[in-house]
């Protein structure tokens, strides 16, 4: 493991300001402090979980809950995917989302997590991420070489979450800037968030 990863997993704590309460990243590990006005519901929405699993986070017996209680989104258990992968991850997250929000980075994320689960897509981190479809890589940043950049700390712990689980995106496939972007068809496609400057979207198709 080289130094720069093992700083990010065992060492760097960071704090991260989220509307509706706070949110700690530290050391591989997510969790929101509740402010007035939050529900499991809302905080369940804002990162891409479900309240079964936030109460069986946190041992919780109902969707009650105070201001000031700490609950944990994300476990620091041992990721499913290899170095190479978390920093491929980072990589695109960092050429992709640099300048939106950490919870527009893990969407990012989020987005290669659920083609690699999804059957219409490579089965492979490297696979989802070098896919090329009529001479069209999937990813800008494959293309134009963006992908080589190195990823800063943020990218790292919003590719970790994204493995974790942590979706904002609602199960998306797809992403795009509408500003931007000039494929017609990706317009086409059911949103299912908006997340700073980018459009995320899913799938017609649900079985391949």
């Amino acid at each position: 493991m080289k130094p720069r990863i093992a700083l990010f997993l065992f060492v760097f704590v960071a704090a991260l300001w989220w509307p509706g309460g706070t949110a700690w990243v530290a050391a591989g590990e997510l969790s929101h402090t509740v402010v007035p006005g939050d529900t499991l519901w809302g905080i369940s929405r804002t990162y891409g979980v479900t309240v079964e699993r936030l109460m069986e986070a946190n041992d919780l017996d109902s969707p009650l809950i105070f201001p000031g209680q700490v609950l944990k989104i994300a476990s620091g258990s041992q990721l499913p995917l290899s170095e190479e992968d978390l920093r491929l991850m980072a990589r695109v997250i960092n050429a992709e989302a640099r300048g939106e929000s950490f919870m527009g980075k893990v969407a990012v994320g989020a987005v290669i997590m659920n083609r690699l689960h999804h059957p219409a897509f490579p089965k492979t981190v490297r696979g989802v991420i070098f896919q090329c479809t009529n001479g069209i890589y999937e990813f800008t940043p494959v293309a134009d070489g963006s992908i080589n950049l190195e990823p800063d700390e943020e990218a790292y712990r919003a590719a970790e979450l994204a493995v974790r689980g942590v979706d904002p995106t609602n199960g998306a496939l797809f992403f795009y800037n509408p500003q931007t972007a000039q494929d017609r068809w990706i317009r086409t496609l059911p949103v299912t968030a908006a997340i700073g400057n980018h459009v995320f979207a899913t799938s017609v198709i649900t079985n391949v």
